[in-house]
């Protein structure tokens, strides 16, 4: 190997310092929600040059226990983030009772997930967390200990992913295949109120921090941020945004979880701090319209629906004369 391609690839056996959990740009961004691991929902998402968004649960095999990750899919070739599935994890897994993963809220186990992460190589990944929403803590009964939660899972996918490190380093990987291959999770900052999500800032930092490879998050995550009332003064949208302004570390911008698409021509003001969002609700909104007028509700409409929304959302995002964008100090 010549000495450039050395340089290229790093060192051999080394633990890169300063790894960066997630790419991100200058523009915003709007991911498109799927909710399958492939077919033709993503074809179209790739043809139409969509970025995508994608639950974890899309790739969980309940009758196996296991993650199924098909060996050709049309999400090998997109800009695809994948999200842990906290929320399913408390509406659907909870129902069916004690689960046999993380907490005995997930069905999958900490290295399960990671394994998924570096089988799909998605442009990042979210690390586990348990969403704060009203109905998940009982009435706000449950939410500290759930932030307390999200912060130790995030302490343990990266303890796994450090030692998987340490291991890679000690086969003879060198440095850069090894930060390509484990990459560290974009950590979720959950709560309800604003005192809540700068609480787990706080704790979610206290971990990051102990982790010395790592650089600060280039991206986190902004949970439990769709069923909610985008203007509350106490937990609205940018009653939140506007309280983590100035707390965040140098650098660090949000992805935002299931944004009303009502929300987005305020939030391109907040671009210094928001680097993107996702959202689904072309498809609630499919059905929906589906069911009124009779129709089937198939994947042509379906289709149609994404390509209406991520259409009026691209546009709702873009600058326009007499946007008065903050400023970061």
């Amino acid at each position: 190997m010549n000495s450039k391609m050395e340089r290229l690839l790093g060192p051999v056996g080394v633990i890169p310092d300063g790894q960066i959990n997630a790419p991100i740009g200058d523009e915003l961004v709007m991911r498109t929600g799927i909710p399958h691991r492939g077919g033709k929902l993503a074809i179209h998402a790739f043809e139409s040059g969509y970025p995508v968004m994608v639950s974890a649960n899309a790739f969980f095999n309940h009758r196996t226990g296991r993650f199924d990750v098909p060996q050709h899919s049309p999400l090998q070739d997109v800009d695809v983030a994948l999200d842990s599935a906290g929320f399913v994890a408390m509406m659907n897994f909870k129902s069916k009772g004690r689960q046999a993963g993380v907490g005995g809220i997930y069905p999958w186990s900490y290295a399960d997930y990671l394994e998924l992460a570096a089988v799909l190589r998605p442009t990042w990944y979210s690390a586990m967390d348990l969403c704060c929403e009203p109905e998940a803590t009982n009435g706000g009964i449950h939410t500290d200990w759930r932030i307390r939660a999200t912060a130790t899972m995030l302490e343990a996918l990266l303890q796994i992913i450090e030692k998987w490190q340490a291991d890679y380093a000690l086969e003879g990987a060198r440095s850069v295949m090894i930060a390509n291959d484990l990459k560290p999770p974009v950590p979720i900052c959950q709560g309800w109120e604003l005192d809540d999500y700068l609480k787990s800032l706080d704790l979610t930092m206290e971990v990051w921090d102990r982790h010395t490879w790592l650089a600060p998050p280039s991206l986190m995550g902004l949970g439990s941020v769709c069923r909610r009332d985008l203007h509350h003064p106490k937990y609205g949208l940018f009653a939140i945004l506007d309280g983590l302004e100035g707390r965040l570390p140098r650098g660090t911008k949000l992805h935002l979880f299931g944004v009303k698409g009502a929300a987005l021509e305020r939030v391109k003001m907040y671009s210094h701090i928001v680097a993107s969002c996702d959202s689904m609700a072309w498809d609630y909104g499919a059905r929906q319209e589906a069911f009124r007028h009779g129709i089937s509700n198939n994947m042509a409409h379906r289709a149609e629906k994404m390509d209406t929304w991520m259409n009026t959302a691209i546009e709702r995002m873009k600058p326009k004369s007499g946007d008065q964008f903050r400023l970061a100090f």
